[in-house]
Order: C-alpha cells, then sequence, then structure tokens
C-alpha cells in the first residue's frame, strides 16, 4: 500500500473519527447521547429463558434523560449515507420519536415524521432546533425547556433502579401532551404486566412536581388494587398521600387513593364522593376502567366534570367494553400483549386444551340423563328446567362428576409437569372452588409431599370471604414462598395482582368476555427470574383460548416446541444422596424435551431411571425427592439403553430453624 492511500473506515472507526465528532459540533454533549442503548429485552424462545437477540440502535439522541428526541443509524464510510435510514424509521416509530437518521460520517441523511419527508443534511440539527420543531408541532407553540416548570422534561422519580422502559417512556410523553393540549379525558391502553400504574405514578410525579395539578384521585375496584397503588407505586409522594376509607372524606392532603364501593357508599343521606367539591380534584386516574362499572365511574367522574380524567386498560376496544371507549375517546397510546411477548417483557405461553364430552354438547339434557339412570335432585319449589347449558354449571346447576373428572384431569396434568409449579384455577363460583381444593388435596397431597414441601396447605381457596385471602396472595406472589402452591378463586385474582411465579392458569369457569378472559390470561404474563418462571400454560377446559386474538399474538410467531428428532436416544441415570452414595428410591424425574413434551418417571429401588426416545441433543431433567433438595441438570442422551449416561447427587434439605420475634 502506497503512502498517503486513502483507507475507508469500518463503522466502528466511522462512529469515532467522523460521527462523534459531527454530532459534538451540532451540540450534542455526550450526556445526550445513548450509544447501542438495549430498548428490547428480545423475545423469550424456550422455557430456559434464553432470547433473540435485543434492539439496540446505533445512537439514540435525548434533550433530557428519558426524553428521546431522535434515532441515528451509522453506517462504515463507503456504504451510502442513507443505506441505514429504513432501520433508523423503524427504531424512532418503536420509541414513538419523529426524528431519523442515517450516516456514513461524511453525509447525513434524516426522516421527519411531521412532515413526512426526507432530506439529505451536511450537518445534524442542534437539540434546541429539534425541540423547537418537536414542540410547534405537538403544541403549536415553543414551551420553555425548562425541566422545573416543563412536565415532559422533569426528571422520572427512579426507585430500587427500576428504569423506565421504551414504551412506558413513550405512554408517559403521549399522555403529557394530550394533557397540556388541553384534553380532557384520556385512555391508555397497555396489556396487563407492562406496568400501567408505574406509568401513573410518574405521570403524577411530573406534573404534580412541576405544579401543573396538586389534588389527584386514583380510583380501584378492589382494596387490594387501592392499597397496592398507594403503598408500593406511589410511595415516593410520602406525608401527601391519603386512603379514603368508608364513612370518611379526608380533605388535608394531596393524593388520594378509594374504590369505587367507598366513594359510592352513603354518608350523611348522601354519596360520599359528594362530600368533596366537584372542582377539588385535578385528575382523576381510572384504574382498569374497562371492568369497573361504566355507570358507576361514570356517575362519579360527572361529579369531579372540571378534573382531567385519565383511565387505564388491559384490552384493545371491544363489544364488552365500547362505553370505555365512547367516554374517553382513542387512546393516546397502546401496548400490546404480543408486542409485550415480542419484545421479552412479557412471557410467551402455551396452551393445553381438555374438552369434556358433557361439554361437546353445549350442555345437558335433564331427560336424556334422568333416563341414563342419573340422579337429579331439586330442592322443593325449584323451577326446573330440562336443558342447561354449559355456562350454567356450576351456578344454575351443579355438576359433580363433571368437576371430579376435570379436577382429576387436573391433577394429572400438574404431576407431569411439575406437581409443585404454582398454579391459580378459576371457578365458577366460591362453593365450586371448595370442591375444587377438595380433590386437588387428595389426589395431589402424597406428589407434593414427595418434594418436601407441606402437603397440608399446598392448594388453598382465595376468595374475598375467607379472612386472610390477602396474605395468601402475597405469599403467591413470592417465589421465597413455596406454599401455597395452587390457589383456587372465582374472580379475586383475575386482575391487578402481580403474581410473576405463576406458571399454570387454568380455567374451570366458562368465559364469554374476552375482557375478562385477557385479565385471567395476565396472571400469567410476568416473567419471574426468581422462579425461573419464562413461560406459562393455559390449561383450558372451557374453551376459553377461543378468545384469544391477534393483539395477543407477537408480531412473528417463534416457539421451537422441541427440539427436533430423530428421537432414539436413552437416558439411563441413577439418583443418590450426595454424602453417602446411597441409592435414592421413588425419586420423581421429569424431562423436558420442550415446553409442552414431558417425559415423567420414577426411580426404581436401586435409584435408577430410564428416559427413552430422547432427542440427539441436551435434555433438562428435574429430580424431587422428598427431604432432599430440587435439582435440575442437563443431560447428553445416549444411543444406549443400558448404559448409565448421568448419575445425580441430591443434598439433603436443612431442617428450617425457628424464628421469634419480641
Amino acid at each position: 500500500m502506497e503512502m498517503g492511500e486513502n483507507i475507508m473506515l469500518n463503522e466502528a472507526e466511522t462512529r469515532a473519527k467522523l460521527i462523534d465528532p459531527n454530532l459534538h459540533e451540532s451540540g450534542w454533549s455526550e450526556n445526550l447521547i445513548q450509544r447501542e442503548l438495549k430498548i428490547t429485552e428480545g423475545r423469550i424462545i424456550d422455557e430456559y429463558g434464553n432470547r433473540k437477540e435485543g434492539i439496540k440502535p446505533d445512537y439514540i439522541l435525548f434533550l433530557e434523560r428519558y426524553f428521546p428526541i431522535a434515532v441515528v443509524e451509522a453506517k462504515e464510510e463507503l456504504k451510502h449515507h442513507a443505506a441505514g435510514i429504513q432501520q433508523a424509521k423503524r427504531y424512532a416509530d418503536m420509541l414513538n420519536i419523529l426524528f431519523a437518521y442515517s450516516t456514513n460520517g461524511h453525509k447525513i441523511e434524516e426522516y421527519d415524521f411531521i412532515t413526512k419527508k426526507q432530506r439529505t443534511l451536511d450537518k445534524f440539527p442542534s437539540p434546541q432546533e429539534l425541540w423547537k420543531r418537536y414542540s410547534l408541532w405537538r403544541f403549536n407553540k415553543l414551551l420553555p425547556f425548562d425541566k422545573n416548570e416543563n412536565p415532559l422534561l422533569y426528571p422520572y422519580k427512579i426507585v430500587q433502579n427500576k428504569i423506565p422502559r421504551y414504551y412506558q417512556i413513550a405512554a408517559v410523553r403521549n399522555i403529557i401532551e394530550a394533557f397540556l393540549n388541553g384534553k380532557k379525558r384520556i385512555l391508555l391502553t397497555m396489556a396487563t404486566g407492562t406496568g400501567k400504574t408505574y406509568v401513573a405514578f410518574q405521570l403524577a410525579w411530573k406534573l404534580y412536581n412541576t405544579k401543573k395539578i396538586r389534588r389527584i384521585l386514583y380510583i380501584a375496584d378492589r382494596i387490594m388494587l387501592r392499597d397496592q397503588a398507594c403503598n408500593k407505586f406511589f410511595d415516593p409522594f410520602g406525608g401527601a398521600r391519603e386512603v379514603i376509607k368508608e364513612g370518611k372524606a379526608p380533605k388535608i392532603r394531596d393524593i388520594y387513593f378509594a374504590t369505587y364501593q367507598t366513594l359510592y357508599s352513603e354518608k350523611n343521606g348522601k354519596r360520599l364522593y359528594q362530600e368533596y367539591p366537584s372542582d377539588f380534584f385535578d385528575m382523576v386516574i381510572i384504574d382498569e376502567c374497562h371492568r369497573s362499572g361504566y355507570g358507576r365511574w361514570k356517575e362519579i367522574l360527572d361529579h369531579f366534570k372540571e378534573a382531567v380524567h385519565f383511565g387505564m386498560t388491559a384490552t384493545p376496544k371491544r363489544d364488552d367494553n365500547i362505553d370505555t371507549y365512547a367516554y374517553f375517546g382513542t387512546p393516546v397510546y397502546v401496548y400490546s400483549l404480543g408486542q409485550g411477548i415480542e419484545d421479552g417483557f412479557l412471557s410467551p405461553y402455551k396452551i393445553h386444551k381438555i374438552y369434556m364430552n358433557i361439554d361437546k354438547k353445549g350442555g345437558i339434557s335433564l331427560t336424556d340423563v334422568a333416563s341414563e339412570g342419573v340422579i337429579i335432585e331439586a330442592p322443593e319449589e325449584t323451577e326446573v328446567k330440562d336443558f342447561y347449558s354449559v355456562g350454567e354449571f356450576e351456578k344454575s346447576i351443579t355438576l359433580p362428576d363433571r368437576t371430579e373428572t376435570m379436577t382429576k384431569k387436573l391433577a394429572e396434568i400438574l404431576k407431569i409437569y411439575g406437581p409443585t409449579e404454582k398454579t391459580i384455577v378459576f371457578c365458577v363460583t366460591k362453593e365450586h372452588a371448595l370442591d375444587v381444593v377438595k380433590i386437588l388435596q387428595n389426589e395431589l397431597a402424597y406428589e407434593i409431599a414427595s418434594t418436601g414441601v407441606n402437603a397440608d396447605d399446598f392448594v388453598v381457596r382465595i376468595v374475598d370471604e375467607e379472612p386472610n385471602a390477602i396474605e395468601l396472595a402475597e405469599k403467591m406472589a413470592d417465589s421465597e414462598y413455596q406454599i401455597p402452591v395452587i390457589a383456587v378463586t372465582v374472580d379475586l385474582l383475575s386482575t391487578g395482582v402481580d403474581i410473576p411465579p405463576v406458571k399454570n392458569i387454568v380455567f374451570m369457569k366458562p368465559i364469554a368476555s374476552k375482557v375478562l378472559f385477557k385479565q385471567i390470561m395476565g396472571r400469567g404474563s410476568r416473567i419471574s427470574e426468581d422462579a425461573n418462571k419464562f413461560f406459562f400454560r393455559i390449561i383450558d377446559f372451557v374453551n376459553a383460548t377461543r378468545l384469544l386474538d391477534p393483539w395477543d399474538l407477537p408480531p412473528e410467531e417463534y416457539i421451537p416446541d422441541m427440539p427436533e428428532g430423530p428421537f432414539d436416544y436413552f437416558i439411563k441415570g441413577k439418583v443418590v444422596d450426595s454424602e453417602d452414595g446411597t441409592p435414592i428410591a421413588n425419586a420423581r424425574i421429569t424431562a423436558k424435551l420442550g415446553v409442552n413434551m414431558i417425559k415423567p418417571t420414577r426411580t426404581n429401588e436401586n435409584g435408577e431411571f430410564i428416559i427413552d426416545s430422547c432427542p440427539h441433543s441436551l435434555v433438562k431433567v428435574k429430580v424431587e425427592a422428598k427431604n432432599y433438595k430440587l435439582r435440575e441438570v442437563s443431560v447428553d442422551p445416549i444411543p444406549f439403553k443400558d448404559r448409565i449416561a448421568v448419575v445425580i447427587e441430591l443434598k439433603k434439605r436443612k431442617p428450617k430453624e425457628g424464628k421469634i420475634v419480641v
């Protein structure tokens, strides 16, 4: 190579020697530049938590921390400067920002989402220029570039290192934009598990601290959700918070939390909410506004008509929530369940359907079953029909044999997948739930006890009439607690309660509403690394999954069910005590070939087991034995059935120490 010959820069060199200096020259200081910031985690592709690669734009330019304004894609010097503009536009659209750039360090290609036009530039616009263009378009005026006065720029409140995700930032920005533009009714649609309450808190924090609003009323339809919002999410407001309880109408705080039921209760001959002047609140936040009873919350909102009304929903527009959309209008931001799965913020799901013969017929004819010798019991003066539809089962008519068959089948499934996997079963009535608890207790007690888990309280009913329902729900949500393993409920756990470790959502109650179906499905959508939970199952006895629609599906379908064949290898193994090598008999062995492909067996009296029809790739084997710690190992199957492929040592459980708190 001759001296003086031009050497073209690769992409990394182009960034360092050309693009970075260009950005600095246009006023973009280092604190306003983020390079290769990972904005998505990447979709989970198997039950072990392996993921697709997340999205990392080359550059994101910020006006303030967590206020992105532009995306820049870098190309090496010899490539065309506009080669990355399509990718930059895609990233900008994801981030809900208005300016996309592609550059090779010499020329710069800009796409402006405001004008819908593309042009070539010699240098990057400055932060002040982009702020002006954004501000004039969104508000028809230049807003102050002062974070203490402007809620768009006011800092997020970061608690316990919880950094806002890209879509939460976009949602907060869109809501504030609507607020600053004078919109009085604002709707946010975000899938369950994606952080609606977190968004509500950050919104309130920004508006309150820039003095755009003073008093806020947060309304939920359950005490558990009210207290979760007040005590967990809005905790940074400290002494500014107050819970409105029945019979009391406090007025000396700024941030209030209440249930519809409390506000609608009577005091001094009128509704409790009427104790407040109509202009007392500046903003009313309605949690889960799609299900809370349109007539009731609308009556409350009509009273506080001078406040901004901000509604949050987990479901897109449907026939069964049309009043919500009629009242609030088009959502200012939408983030779907499918997108949450694709981005890697929510668990993918698998469906296990079971059809009951009686359900296939759509119902039951008493005349037909009586002719077959079935005993029919009815209280005196009860009006008995001849035909009962599936939707009436366990409400208008009780079918003990059906409940027993369904529940025993569920027990069989849980034995295969793992009896200690946390499970929520949704029943028709509280009485139905009692029956299901009893059968599961009897069917699974031995299996549970063999794993070392307390078999007396592993399955519980969680309904509002149980005095410790909230405590049980909290333990169910905490992966540190082994019990309860199975929660049987009607609707108390159907929405709003975070239970990340849950792996199985079981439908035993017929569902007609897509809104309710998505709420229940959302109980399984959280990821829990602590519980090694990266997917969940929908175990469907009542064809509830017919209510799935494209909103629930990721943009690109990719869930590998199992490894490729052939399946002609074996795993012969032995389970022994880690201290003395004694064989452990009757240990439960679960080989997982895929999310819904499980091979269970047990060790014989010599501690040995064999699993056939294995692939030629690694298989994850879980081993459970009474009084021993659970262990999971990855094993290479071999082509020989008579050779030991693996010896698995188990450690004894240490007895739990007592604890006395004085």
